[in-house]
C-alpha cells in the first residue's frame, strides 16, 4: 500500500509516539506501578523495526532523508518516553512552585524533547553504519551496534549536564527476566541487553528465530540465577523504625501548619521510638537549627545523648548564608556520636532547580516558590556510620539514580556500607507514579549492590528493601505512621560494586565506543 507524502510523514510520527508511550509505562505501570520488561522490550522492538525498514528503504544512500526520519523517528520516540516518565514535574512546578500551567506544560515537553536529541542521534548513526552493510547478514552484529549506540545515549542523558537518567530503559526488568543480570552491569547494562533484544527481535521478525532468541535469553538468565553463587553473605540483622510524617509540600514551609506539624510529630516520634535505629525523612526538620524554637534541637541532642538510646538518623538543612547551604542527615546518638566529631552527610548530588540554579536560569526559578533552592554540593566519596555491627550509608532522595556514585564507597571492602539507607520527600510531586518509579529504583540499587535500603520518606514509598530488591516491609502510602522492621546487612561485593567503584561508568562507555568505532572502520561504501 502507498502512502502519499504528507501521511507517511503523519505515520512517522504516530507509531514512534505510541511505542514511546509504550516504554513510559513500562518504567511504573500507570494503577499497579509494577515495572513491565516485556513491554519495555516490545516497545523498543517496535522502534527498531522502524529503524531497520528505514535502513532498507531505497533512498539514495548518500541523501541525507534517510538519517533525518531515523533521528526524528527516534526524537519522537524518546520525547514521549521521557515525557511520560516524569510528567509529574509539572506538579512541582505548577501545584506546588506556583509557575503558570503553559510554561510548565512547556518546561517537561522541552526537557524530554531536549534529552531525545541524545537517542535521535543514536538512531541516526545506527541506521547511517546499517546502510552501509555493516553486517547486515548478521543480526546479532546489527544487534550489538544498536545496543551500544542506544547505551550510549542513555549514558549521556544519565551524566551529562549533571544528568538525569530517570525512567531508564533498565528499570523495566527489575522485576523481569533480565533482573538477574543487575550486580553484573547495573541498570545500564540490562538495558544495553535490551537493546540487543529489541533489534534482533525485530530483525527476525514474527516466527522461530525469536522464539529461539527469546528462549536463549532466559535460558542464559536463569542459568546465571542458578549456577553462579551469592556474591554477599550476612553482616547480621538489624532493627529500625522509619518515619512518614505525611506533610503536603504546600504547607510544609507554613509556620502555622506544617513546620509546626513537622517539629511536634517527629520530635514526639523520634523521642519515643525503642528501635536501635530510627530514621526520618529528607528535611524532616524544615528550619535550620538556629531558627528552630529555642530549646528544641538542644533537647533533642540531649535525649540522644543518654546511654542506650537509639542512633537517630534526622534530616534537615544545614549552613548559613556565608557558608553555604546543605540538605543534609545528621546523626543523633550516644554521647561518642555527638559534639565536633558527629556524624554528618551532606547531599552531593544535587536536583537542578530544586537545589541549585543552573547559569543562566534564575529568572525561571524567581517565578517558582521554592525556598533554600541554592544548596552547596559535598563531594560522593563520604564514610558511612558504624553503628552496632553495620555500615550505613545514607543518600538523599534522588542520588540513588546515580548506581556509579553510591558505588564509590564501596572501594575499600573493609569499609563498604553494610546497608543503604534512602531518605526522601517525594511529596513535591503530589499522588503520581513518581512513589512507584523512585521506590523501584531503590530497588535495582539494592541489587546492583547487593544491599539493602532503607526508605524513610515524607510521603511514601516507605519502605525495607532486602539485598535482592526486594520490598519485605512497606507504609500505606500518604498515610502517618511509622514502619517497624528488620533488615540484614550484607558483607562483600558484587561484580558491580567492584567495577563502578574503580572505573565509574567508564568501561560502558569504552565498550559502547568500541563497538562503534568498529562498525565505522568495517563499513562497505555502497
Amino acid at each position: 500500500m502507498n502512502f502519499g507524502p504528507e501521511r507517511a510523514r503523519g505515520l512517522q510520527t504516530v507509531w514512534p509516539a505510541l511505542a514511546g508511550a509504550a516504554q513510559a509505562a513500562s518504567i511504573a505501570m500507570p494503577g499497579s506501578g509494577q515495572a513491565q520488561g516485556w513491554l519495555q522490550v516490545l516497545s523498543l522492538a517496535v522502534l527498531a523495526a522502524g529503524l531497520s525498514r528505514t535502513a532498507r528503504s531505497h533512498d539514495d544512500p548518500a541523501k541525507s532523508i534517510t538519517l533525518k526520519r531515523a533521528a526524528w523517528q527516534g526524537s519522537v520516540f524518546a520525547t514521549v518516553w521521557l515525557a511520560g516518565c516524569f510528567w509529574w514535574l509539572y506538579v512541582s512546578m505548577h501545584d506546588v512552585g506556583g509557575l503558570p500551567a503553559p510554561l510548565a506544560v512547556l518546561a517537561v515537553v522541552a526537557l524530554a524533547a531536549a534529552m531525545s536529541l541524545f537517542y535521535a542521534l543514536a538512531c541516526a548513526v545506527w541506521v547511517g553504519l546499517a546502510r552501509h552493510r555493516v553486517w547486515f547478514d548478521r543480526p546479532w552484529g546489527l544487534s550489538v551496534l544498536f545496543a551500544a549506540a542506544w547505551t550510549l545515549a542513555e549514558l549521556m542523558r544519565g551524566q551529562w549536564f549533571t544528568g538525569f537518567p530517570w525512567g531508564a530503559g533498565g528499570y523495566a526488568h527489575v522485576d523481569g527476566v533480565l533482573a538477574v543480570w543487575a550486580p553484573w552491569v547495573g541498570v545500564y547494562g540490562m538495558g544495553a541487553i535490551a537493546a540487543a533484544l529489541a533489534m534482533r527481535l525485530a530483525l527476525a521478525g514474527v516466527g522461530w528465530r525469536a522464539a529461539k532468541t527469546l528462549m536463549g535469553v532466559g535460558a542464559l538468565s536463569w542459568a546465571l540465577q542458578a549456577w553462579v553463587p551469592a556474591f554477599t553473605t550476612s553482616a547480621g540483622v538489624g532493627q529500625v523504625e522509619l518515619l512518614q510524617a505525611n506533610i503536603s509540600q504546600n504547607t510544609k514551609f507554613d509556620a502555622g501548619s506544617g513546620i509546626r506539624d513537622a517539629l511536634h510529630w517527629y520530635d514526639a516520634r523520634l523521642r519515643e521510638s525503642q528501635q536501635p535505629l530510627v530514621v526520618t525523612p529528607e528535611t524532616a526538620i524544615p528550619l535550620l537549627p538556629r531558627h528552630l524554637p529555642e530549646g528544641y534541637w538542644a533537647g533533642l541532642q540531649q535525649h540522644f545523648a543518654q546511654a542506650g538510646r537509639p542512633l537517630a538518623l534526622v534530616g534537615l538543612p544545614l549552613g548559613s548564608l556565608s557558608e553555604g547551604y546543605t540538605n543534609s542527615v545528621l546523626a543523633l546518638g550516644p554521647q561518642a556520636l555527638q559534639g565536633p566529631g558527629a556524624y554528618r552527610y551532606d547531599k552531593s548530588h544535587l536536583v537542578p532547580f530544586g537545589e541549585f540554579i543552573p547559569p543562566g536560569f534564575v529568572w525561571f526559578v524567581r517565578q517558582m516558590q521554592i525556598p533554600l533552592g541554592d544548596f552547596r554540593s559535598a563531594g560522593p566519596e563520604q564514610p558511612a556510620i558504624e553503628w552496632q555491627g553495620q555500615r550505613l550509608a545514607p543518600n538523599i532522595c534522588y542520588e540513588d539514580l546515580f548506581g556509579e556514585e553510591l558505588a564509590i564507597r564501596f572501594k575499600d571492602p573493609a569499609t563498604a556500607p553494610t546497608a543503604l539507607v534512602n531518605v526522601s520527600n517525594i511529596a513535591w510531586f503530589g499522588d503520581t507514579l513518581a512513589v512507584d518509579q523512585h521506590l523501584n529504583i531503590s530497588r535495582l540499587r539494592a541489587m546492583e549492590l547487593g544491599r539493602p535500603m532503607l526508605r524513610a520518606t515524607n510521603t511514601g514509598a516507605t519502605a525495607i528493601i532486602d539485598h535482592q530488591g526486594r520490598v519485605t516491609d512497606q507504609l500505606p502510602r500518604f498515610t502517618r505512621g511509622s514502619l517497624v522492621g528488620h533488615y540484614e546487612g550484607r558483607h562483600g561485593l558484587t561484580p558491580f560494586a567492584r567495577w563502578a567503584s574503580a572505573w565509574g561508568l567508564w568501561p560502558l562507555w569504552g565498550l559502547c565506543c568500541a563497538v562503534l568505532g568498529w562498525a565505522f572502520l568495517r563499513r562497505q561504501r555502497p
